[in-house]
């Protein structure tokens, strides 16, 4: 019987260097340099006593072509970010802005009238007030012990 020495670091350096490859793989694809990517918007969410505050990111989009939709449970937005540049033939154009249709839905801790929401979009900073639930602003469990 042959002894065989066990090398750890070195099954995990191949390990390291195969995933490397995968990854490379993938990142080289059509689909990610595709100009037309979805993309979602950054978002800040937070939370008052009476209501949910949801800031999101939307630089350089108009904001007739912001859909959102308000339930109880969640925010649904979408939209698109036009390019307005036209490019002579005869130069060159590198950008990294990212165009091209988004949409995220975000789900909500609590449950909010949506009915009485409202939004402001000011600065490229959509900002959304949601009013929580009367129920759930008055919301108070008694925990029994033992």
């Amino acid at each position: 019987m042959t002894l065989i020495r066990w090398e750890p670091y070195r099954e995990i350096e191949s390990l390291r260097r195969r995933f490397d490859r995968l990854l490379d793989g993938a990142l080289m694809t059509p689909l990610a340099i595709d100009p037309e990517l979805h993309h979602a918007p950054a978002a800040e969410l937070e939370e008052t006593a009476d209501a949910l505050l949801l800031r999101l990111e939307l630089p350089g989009v108009d904001p007739k072509t912001v859909d959102v939709e308000v339930t109880a449970e969640s925010v649904s937005i979408a939209g698109e970010r036009r390019s307005e540049k036209t490019v002579p033939e005869d130069s060159a154009f590198r950008t990294e802005f990212r165009y091209g249709k988004f949409q995220r839905v975000i789900p909500l801790p609590t449950r909010v009238q949506n009915a009485q929401a409202t939004a402001n979009y000011q600065n490229g900073i959509l900002e959304l007030r949601l009013p929580k639930v009367e129920e759930e602003k008055n919301k108070v469990v008694k925990l029994s012990i033992g």
